[in-house]
């Protein structure tokens, strides 16, 4: 039976690929992204339905909510809160001139990937959870900068797991599973914006046991069996997906 699915931030990279995958499976597929150009040639390319959303911004959420009883109807059965990425490569300790930067500066650079990378996820879950279905699935992209030195990208992304433990508690009674996809180093995104050197992108590839970049059908996959049948006892978990660069136990 055909799913209704929702991937924000889906206008390439990840979100586009997990977005195709389960529209290739002939589900209902609708995606957001900032850019309205962009978003329709990415809708166009796999079928799906596009609607302009910054996900951080309350007012375009709610907008949101309202336009998918025009598209699906009344069930969500997928979320997946993709929307978010590094909104800060410039060191907050340094200006352009090399100068210590201001308090304001760095307190704007941490809330900014907390509100790309956490916020996002809050306000669209909360806004559509009441319409996921029971069987239905919860699915937000981490990282493995989560784990390692990350920053303010990688504490706002250590939250959202932390946060996807309260809301599979919330939301398991009513058959609803919650998980963290934690993705390593990626390539075929537009995620480091042209600031990734050769060697860098070497060392990467070097701490993976498989000695291979994981690519954005990786992490479409997994988000997919996490929709699945096959993992309605998987919830409230993180799911590393980066070739052994980072372990658990």
């Amino acid at each position: 039976m055909a799913r209704n699915v929702l991937v924000t931030g889906a206008s390439g990279g990840i979100g586009h690929a997990i977005a195709a995958r389960f529209a290739a499976d002939g589900d209902t597929v609708v995606i957001t992204g900032r850019d309205a150009d962009r978003l329709a040639v990415a809708a166009a390319t796999i079928g799906a339905h596009g609607i302009v959303c910054d996900a951080t911004d309350p007012v375009h959420v709610s907008a949101l909510t309202a336009s998918l009883g025009d598209r699906m109807g009344a069930a969500l059965d997928v979320l997946v809160n993709n929307a978010g990425g590094n909104t800060d490569f410039v060191s907050p300790t340094d200006d352009e001139n090399g100068n210590d930067a201001s308090l304001e500066r760095l307190a704007a650079s941490w809330r900014a990937n907390l509100d790309a990378n956490l916020l996002s996820a809050v306000l669209t879950t909360e806004a559509v959870v009441g319409r996921i279905a029971p069987g239905g699935s919860v699915i937000s992209i981490g990282t493995i900068g989560a784990e390692r030195s990350g920053g303010s990208y990688g504490a706002a992304k250590a939250a959202l797991a932390s946060w996807n433990v309260c809301l599979s508690a919330d939301i398991g009674r009513r058959g609803i599973t919650a998980n963290v996809i934690s993705a390593g180093y990626i390539e075929g995104t537009n995620f480091f914006r042209d600031r990734l050197t050769a060697q860098r992108r070497e060392t990467l590839i070097s701490a993976t046991h498989d000695k291979r970049p994981g690519n954005p059908d990786d992490i479409a996959q997994t988000a997919y069996f996490l929709a699945s049948p096959g993992a309605r006892h998987i919830t409230g978990q993180t799911i590393h997906v980066n070739g052994g660069a980072f372990t658990t136990r």
